[in-house]
C-alpha cells in the first residue's frame, strides 16, 4: 500500500466512520455488534485496498463486505437475532377489524335513531 493510498483511506475512515456506523447499526440492531462489523469490514478493506482499481470505490466496498459479513454472522449463528421481553408479544385479534366496523355501523344506526 503506497503512501498516499494509505493517507486516502485514513482519511475516509476519519470522515465516514459515523456513516458506515449508522448502517452497521442498521444491518445489526446492536450498537456493539455494529462496531465489530464496521472494524471487520475496515480490516478487510485495509488488507485488499492495493487491489482495488479505483480508490473512489472505497465506501462501496466497505459497505459490501459489512453485507457480507453480517450475512455470515448471521448464517453461522442459526437464527436471527432475538430480543428477550418481560411479557409475551401480544396476539394478533383476528376479528379485531370486524369489531371495530360493526361497532360503528350500531353508533350510526343509534345515532340516526336518537335524531
Amino acid at each position: 500500500m503506497g503512501p498516499d493510498l494509505h493517507e486516502e483511506f485514513r482519511a475516509f475512515v476519519v470522515e465516514r466512520s459515523g456513516a458506515l456506523f449508522r448502517t452497521a447499526y442498521l444491518l445489526t440492531g446492536s450498537r456493539q455488534a455494529a462496531e465489530d462489523l464496521v472494524q471487520s469490514a475496515l480490516a478487510k478493506t485495509a488488507a485488499r485496498l492495493t487491489r482495488l482499481r479505483d480508490p473512489a470505490a472505497i465506501e462501496g466496498y466497505v459497505r459490501r463486505a459489512m453485507y457480507h459479513e453480517q450475512v455470515s454472522w448471521w448464517r453461522r449463528s442459526g437464527t436471527a437475532t432475538e430480543v428477550s421481553t418481560d411479557r409475551p408479544p401480544e396476539q394478533a385479534d383476528d376479528g379485531h377489524a370486524d369489531a371495530s366496523e360493526l361497532r360503528l355501523v350500531v353508533r350510526a344506526a343509534l345515532a340516526r335513531q336518537l335524531a
